[in-house]
């Protein structure tokens, strides 16, 4: 491309402090450095991680002026020295959770999905090669970065770590949804808790990420998914997705695990908190049950409260995990799971709720914020 090796100038959605509207304004883009992707984003999107960040619900996330994002797909526009796995005109999906494939952590590849250098970092603003930003505002001053991608930009520069390359025939729109929430919650039920044919599940939280879980445990064949929501609306979308049963806490007047042992002979063999609340991760552990029940903790928790947990309540078998990006390693296994995707195996156009121009990226902001929308898809 003639932009390659030059700065290009183009627009990006700029959080200049918590809460405020995303700024789309002109920025200046630097070309990649060592082991770095400069990439041209064609489609991106939001999810609770964007708002949390975006509303700066902890320390990590304060860090202004900075470019949000980490739903996306787009195109390699040019790479920097040393990156040989990509091409420019590559198609490719970032991921915040990266994987070098040389370090201790990749090389032990049954044991964890974590980078030492490139795994999911909140406090992490600038590129590993140098400690600088990659992008500027028209006033010179540099934008920070978000968990290694920063999508909301026409362009972006990721490590070569935190991009994965797919299929040049899959439909990048959908593949957007595999840089996060599809992948953290059917990754969840596939890999973390491997739901076989015939056993129990129950998700708390019928987000994307949520609805994502019951897509991966219908197509692992659960006899039963208990889906739990306080909003009466997500019943509608988790059957259209997979649930068998629904469970608004506001509507039963026993506390939700109990409700659930007693539909389950006992507790579910499989629980999923997605919902980033404490109390209801609680709920989520007392449901499983007991002698081989697990919970698997997927929400975002930015409050300082802990779990009210009692050693004890440990030795009745239940298990409690937390599962980062779906226990996925993103390079290796993603573009398997894209083919999958392509073939049919996982339903993604249910995900998809909303579609709008990038310029609009403060009414998709407000989309989820009111739970109207499960993915809005941004085109660039």
């Amino acid at each position: 491309m003639a932009s390659n090796g030059k700065v290009i100038t183009c627009r990006a959605a700029v959080a200049y402090g918590p809460g405020q509207p995303l700024v789309v304004e002109q920025v200046q883009v630097d070309p990649p450095q060592k082991m770095e992707v400069r990439i041209k984003i064609l489609f991106t999107s939001i999810c609770h991680t964007d708002l949390s960040a975006w509303k700066g619900e902890s320390e990590a996330q304060r860090a202004y002026p900075r470019i949000l994002g980490h739903e996306a797909s787009g195109v390699v526009e040019s790479v920097g020295e040393g990156v040989i796995d990509m091409k420019e005109g590559d198609h490719v999906v970032p991921i915040f959770n990266g994987e070098c494939g040389h370090c201790i952590y990749c090389k032990s590849s049954k044991k964890t999905n974590l980078c030492g250098k490139f795994r999911v970092n909140p406090f992490k603003s600038v590129m590993d090669s140098d400690g600088k930003c990659r992008f500027r505002n028209k006033d010179g001053i540099p934008i920070y970065h978000f968990l290694n991608t920063s999508t909301f930009s026409d362009y972006t520069v990721v490590d070569s770590a935190c991009l994965v390359k797919i299929d040049p025939h899959a439909p990048l729109d959908k593949m957007t949804l595999l840089s996060c929430g599809v992948s953290t919650g059917l990754g969840a039920a596939w890999n973390t808790a491997d739901v076989q044919t015939g056993e129990t599940v129950a998700v708390f939280g019928l987000g994307a990420v949520g609805l994502a879980v019951v897509e991966g445990a219908r197509t692992r064949g659960a006899s039963k998914i208990i889906g739990v929501d306080i909003n009466p609306e997500k019943r509608i979308k988790g059957e259209a997705i997979g649930i068998t049963d629904f469970i608004n806490p506001k509507e039963i007047d026993v506390p939700v695990h109990e409700k659930i042992r007693e539909m389950t002979e006992g507790g579910v063999h499989y629980s999923f908190e997605c919902a980033g609340n404490m109390d209801v991760l609680r709920e989520a552990f007392l449901c499983t049950h007991d002698g081989w029940g697990m919970a698997i903790v997927l929400g975002i928790h930015p409050t300082p409260r802990l779990l009210s947990l009692h050693p004890m309540e440990l030795f009745d078998g239940r298990r409690i995990v937390a599962s980062v990006f779906g226990d996925f390693k993103g390079k290796s296994h993603l573009p398997l799971f894209a083919k999958q995707c392509m073939a049919g195996v996982v339903k993604l156009d249910e995900f998809i709720t909303h579609r709008l121009p990038f310029e609009k990226i403060n009414e998709a902001f407000q989309l989820l914020l009111d739970g109207k929308s499960l993915r809005c898809l941004l085109h660039l």
